[in-house]
């Protein structure tokens, strides 16, 4: 067992370091390779076979090109569920399980009709199913793959979601009924702050769910909003969006130009601006 660990941390080390690089170690081992966490801890003796040895392999060259780890293991963790990730989809993050922490949390107990813009791998949709079981939830995205991907993540975590495509670019018209809440984390990353963001994110995840121009930055949020104002939404509904945490009072003046009130901006557990709600 330590010569294999030896040899992860050796052919990783140049591009991972401390506990990030331990904890994908743990993950190659435990997770990919099926290695007992007992033989893992205790460094008991192991001999790979031949298919492992050409798995470990194959994980090493993609951890070496930085490939994301989730997308070499084929899942991420969200709100206690296990994901279903490929490079057509983002990464789940922490921030967005906030979120979804907030709709739940505004929405014990109650029946509302949630629609998920922008679904992507489909974490918001399934775990607010998850936690709000009388809710009617469905959950839309312009990406064919996406939503494979989101409809495979809701069967597999056993609960009841209706994926559809829709551009929420385009027109609210075809929406298949009003709804009580609208929820998304759209693109809000402007092209500008990519130099400053990991290579294994803009390298690896899809551009589309991650970036907008500089000059147009709200667009998404200018379409959700527009999208509550017809009868998607519900009066008295609710609209709740992650955000760049740079343009956190910009996408408040947004919303209350469109009539929104109450419109709340909440930080993350980074003290960064993530969240606003607000309502029609």
């Amino acid at each position: 067992m330590k010569r294999l660990i030896d040899k992860l941390q050796f052919s990783l080390s140049e591009r991972y370091e401390g506990h990030e690089l331990a904890a994908i170690v743990r993950t190659v081992c435990c997770d990919i390779l099926g290695i007992g966490a007992t033989a893992y801890y205790l460094r008991e003796s192991v001999v790979l076979t031949a298919g492992q040895e050409a798995l470990l392999c194959d994980v090493i060259g993609r951890l070496q090109q930085g490939e994301p780890l989730q997308y070499i293991e084929g899942r991420a963790p969200f709100c206690g569920m296990d994901f279903t990730v490929g490079l057509g989809v983002l990464i789940p993050r922490p921030e967005t399980a906030e979120l979804v922490d907030w709709v739940v949390c505004d929405n014990k107990g109650k029946r509302p009709h949630i629609l998920d813009l922008g679904t992507g791998s489909g974490c918001i949709a399934v775990a607010l199913a998850r936690q709000l079981p009388e809710a009617t939830i469905d959950a839309c995205d312009i990406s064919p793959e996406a939503l494979a991907i989101a409809k495979g993540n809701g069967e597999a975590n056993g609960v009841r979601v209706t994926f559809f495509e829709h551009d929420m670019l385009g027109t609210a018209g075809s929406l298949p009924r009003s709804y009580d809440i609208l929820v998304s984390n759209p693109p809000y990353i402007r092209q500008s702050e990519a130099a400053e963001m990991e290579a294994h994110v803009t390298d690896w995840e899809p551009h589309t769910a991650l970036f907008v121009p500089d000059d147009d930055a709200l667009r998404f949020y200018r379409a959700i909003a527009e999208i509550g104002q017809t009868e998607a939404l519900r009066p008295g509904g609710c609209v709740y969006v992650e955000i760049n945490q740079a343009l956190g009072e910009e996408t408040v003046a947004l919303f209350e130009a469109y009539g929104y009130r109450e419109v709340t901006l909440r930080k993350d557990i980074y003290e960064n601006n993530r969240m606003i709600r607000c309502k029609k």
